[in-house]
């Protein structure tokens, strides 16, 4: 049996991304004492739990849910700031393995110091973990 859509779904869906598109805006914000966005943070944080391996780009894309060729042109900058290095692969661009630099790493805590003080102010803090855990698990399918 097909469930039955809920009559609130398109606009509970519409009012959800609105509130994300919102909060990283203000993450954004939060991150913008070093120029860093959002989106290079999440690049840098990923880039940088592979350790001392690298995490190729095709890995990296899949990780944070953008194209190949838009991690290339994020990284760009990431690598001319010297945040980030990368090891070329001659066949395929994608296969080129990306590491955080020791500056990278620095800014990436400096940057984390500031997100988990502006998270502190965030509802989701009021929740129970049971409640988080729940949550997790229904979205879970969408990610």
């Amino acid at each position: 049996m097909k469930n039955k859509l809920n009559p609130d779904a398109e606009s509970l869906v519409l009012e959800f991304l609105e509130i994300a598109a919102g909060l990283e805006r203000r993450l954004d914000r939060t991150l913008s004492f070093r120029g860093l966005t959002f989106s290079e943070y999440r690049i840098l944080r990923a880039v940088a739990a592979t350790e001392d391996t690298g995490i190729s780009r095709i890995a990296l894309a899949n990780a944070i849910g953008l194209t190949p060729s838009a991690i290339t042109r994020a990284l760009k900058p990431l690598e001319k700031l010297g945040y980030v290095t990368t090891s070329r692969n001659e066949r395929d661009a994608r296969q080129s393995l990306a590491l955080i630099s020791r500056g990278g790493r620095q800014l990436l805590n400096e940057a984390r110091s500031n997100l988990q003080e502006m998270m502190t102010g965030l509802p989701v803090n009021d929740l129970a973990l049971s409640d988080i855990a729940e949550l997790r698990g229904r979205l879970a399918d969408f990610s």
